[in-house]
């Protein structure tokens, strides 16, 4: 399984940006949540969102709540996370991620124990 990040890019604050997160190598029986983790320099890994591959449900950091929204197409096993009203402390590395061990619910707060991670992307939100 292979995660791959697009849409990055410099973007001024209260401005919009869309994230991609483009899986592969998943059999027709996997079922994997996926979540959006960023890092800023110095700071640990955190959880932005996450999403349920079973029932499309959806969790968020509370720092993000409101201005960001996961989604998902099955169809093409892409994950987007779409930001608005972007803040400078939004800026950093997102990374996608999945574990068969961890559903959205409970992965928010455990990028540490997830194994299948994407390369980033980088998001700078000026001021």
């Amino acid at each position: 399984v292979q995660l791959v990040e697009s849409g990055g890019g410099l973007v001024q604050v209260g401005g919009s940006l869309t994230l991609s997160c483009a899986g592969s190598g998943f059999t027709a029986s996997d079922r994997y949540d996926i979540g959006w983790f960023r890092q800023a320099p110095g700071e640990n890994r955190e959880g932005v969102a996450c999403i349920s591959s079973f029932d499309g449900s959806t969790y968020y950091a509370e720092s993000v709540e409101g201005r960001f929204t996961i989604s998902r197409d099955t169809a093409k096993n892409t994950v987007y996370l779409r930001m608005d009203n972007l803040k400078p402390e939004d800026s950093g590395v997102y990374y996608c991620a999945a574990d068969p061990e961890f559903t959205a619910h409970t992965m928010l707060a455990r990028a540490r124990y997830l194994s299948i991670w994407g390369q980033g992307t980088q998001v700078t939100v000026s001021s």
